[in-house]
């Protein structure tokens, strides 16, 4: 009896100090809320007051998100890719930013490269010198090179390794290994390019995937060696030459004009501030976050989406995740639709996918907004492929990144029946079903049976031809012709340009300038940038943060509730007697 005792007096504490610790978090996150409230106020600058010059400092060496991610604490982390875009392209024309010095790693995709590059050659053509420094590249992507080869001058640590070579992907096949547990992976693929779930059913890529991954990295290789070439006054084949033939030593990739200065960090930032200075030198993450006074004039509406597409409402909460979630993405369209002032709107979607009903709802957002007379562009992040193209299918503009990955139309569903390999172990399924046969269709026990499978087989179908249905309308294509580019393979944004799944090269920036094109606002002209849904600023952040806190508190008043349970307390009283620990007893289950 002691021990009982013991052990409900033990989980009571363990409860009381969770919720204690949830108060604390909750202080903190209130202290970070009103410290950045205080900072974005004194970082509230109009460019004419101050006459200091800076040298913005932008580090892509951390990854970066391709939009702020919707938290209710404030970011603390690199500046998204979008936010990093928006803030160069206001940097060329502010008098107070002399140049920008630029560090580079593996933190750059294909597609955020392309983008940061096109960004800093804007920087360049204002007359403002763009330099970069590499410390070493040795993941052989091109990417991290890719994105600064147009700068003015690059450097190079003396001791650093030039492996910017290609490109690679691998995939871990699970096939052999599952068959061999007496796991039976189920899925269904349409078509043959759909092969995501083949990593649970092959040893090796299939002929298609193998197929459509080479094409698509080629492409990928193609665009980065383009622009490597431009950067550096070469041939495109003088510059695959060098590429190809790496890796080189920091000296030897200055002998070769890969490089133009070798030295330290600290150096080649010493020089570019002793050449355009006096200046300071500023984190252009801090930049991009400064408060500005909003721009007069016709107002662009700005949706951001990324993660999986999910169906409902956006998750709340210090820990949700990141996810295009349908109601609040939906919403968001409609609200700014419905917004009189709003004269276009612009969706910038990084996404690989999800729900084939939420990607359907978002979409049929956008089929309003345009009925409604106010035009949708759509701009594609590093990925925009199944349920992200999808949701931009029926939009007025989609522009893509060259290494952008999209298309992907296609429809993959299936299950991993375990049951047969738990048995192995001594476990055992058991299960009650009422209803009709298909109610156990997606147990992890058993297989499919040949009725389930139909089904299923009739559902990804009629999703298909909806899919393709949507897209052949939405991008005004013969349907033969989208079903020649369809089956699930993907495509490179230059890929898709030439196929007409898109409509134009290029970013964010871009996406901008065609919304004002498309509401027929000139390109001088002034524009508010208004994003919906609105991000959470003071009180109602802080209503958030502490809600997050309250639910979590309500989470573990419910657990210690349930230690209160008879059948609970019954089975404490058992576990003591039988002298295994608690947490190997399931409590039965209570009547309701």
């Amino acid at each position: 009896m002691r021990h009982f005792f013991t052990t409900v007096f033990a989980s009571m504490l363990g409860v009381i100090a969770a919720v204690l610790a949830l108060f604390v978090l909750a202080t903190l996150a209130v202290s970070a809320q009103l410290a950045n409230l205080i900072e974005a106020n004194d970082s509230f600058v109009e460019t004419s007051e101050s006459t200091t010059s800076v040298i913005l400092e932008l580090d892509l060496r951390a990854p970066r998100l391709d939009q702020a991610a919707r938290s209710v604490l404030p970011s603390s982390g690199p500046a998204s890719l979008v936010e990093t875009l928006t803030a160069l392209q206001r940097a060329a024309s502010d008098p107070q930013v002399a140049g920008i010095f630029v560090r580079t790693g593996a933190g750059v995709t294909p597609s955020d490269a392309e983008e940061i590059n096109r960004a800093l050659t804007g920087i360049s053509q204002a007359g403002k010198p763009v330099v970069a420094h590499i410390q070493t590249l040795t993941s052989g992507s091109t990417a991290p090179y890719f994105a600064v080869v147009g700068a003015d001058e690059i450097w190079m640590h003396p001791s650093g390794w030039f492996a910017a070579t290609g490109l690679q992907t691998q995939q871990i096949f699970l096939g052999d290994g599952l068959s061999r547990l007496g796991v039976e992976a189920q899925f269904l693929q349409l078509y043959e390019y759909k092969g995501a779930a083949e990593i649970f059913t092959r040893d090796v890529y299939s002929d298609a995937a193998r197929e459509a991954i080479t094409a698509w990295m080629e492409s990928l290789h193609e665009t980065a060696i383009t622009h490597i070439a431009n950067g550096r006054n070469l041939t495109p084949d003088q510059a695959a030459q060098l590429i190809e033939a790496g890796p080189y030593l920091a000296t030897e990739a200055l002998e070769i004009g890969l490089v133009d200065q070798l030295g330290q960090t600290e150096t080649a930032r010493a020089t570019i501030v002793a050449r355009h200075g006096p200046a300071r030198v500023e984190s252009l993450d801090t930049y991009a976050r400064q408060v500005r006074a909003p721009e007069p004039g016709p107002v662009i509406a700005l949706v951001n989406g990324q993660g999986s597409v999910v169906d409902g409402p956006a998750p709340r909460g210090l820990a949700a995740p990141q996810v295009i979630a349908s109601d609040t993405l939906a919403n968001a369209i409609n609200a700014a639709a419905a917004a009189t002032d709003v004269r276009a709107i612009v969706l910038r979607l990084d996404t690989g996918g999800g729900s084939a009903t939420a990607s359907d709802q978002i979409a049929a957002a956008i089929l309003r907004a345009r009925q409604a007379g106010t035009p949708v562009i759509v701009s594609f992040g590093s990925v925009a492929a199944s349920g992200g193209y999808y949701i931009a299918a029926p939009s007025d503009y989609i522009i893509a990144n060259a290494g952008t990955l999209t298309g992907s139309i296609g429809v993959i569903s299936g299950k991993v029946a375990i049951g047969p390999a738990l048995e192995r172990a001594g476990i055992t399924f058991d299960s009650v079903t009422v209803g009709g046969a298909f109610a156990s269709a997606m147990s992890p026990d058993t297989p499919y049976t040949e009725a389930q499978r139909a089904a299923i087989e009739a559902w990804a179908q009629a999703t298909y031809d909806d899919f393709t249905a949507l897209v052949a309308e939405g991008r005004d294509l013969p349907l033969a012709r989208v079903e020649s580019l369809a089956r699930g393979r993907v495509w490179t944004g230059a890929q898709a340009l030439e196929l007409g799944l898109i409509d134009e090269i290029g970013g964010y920036p871009e996406a901008i300038a065609a919304a004002r094109r498309l509401a027929g606002i000139s390109p001088d002209q002034s524009v508010t940038l208004r994003t919906y849904p609105a991000e959470l600023t003071g009180l109602a952040r802080l209503q958030a943060i502490l809600n997050g806190s309250v639910q979590s508190a309500e989470a573990l008043g419910s657990l210690a509730a349930t230690l209160e349970r008879p059948q609970v307390q019954a089975l404490l009283r058992s576990s003591q007697l039988q002298n295994v620990p608690v947490s190997t007893q399931a409590a039965p289950p209570e009547p309701r």
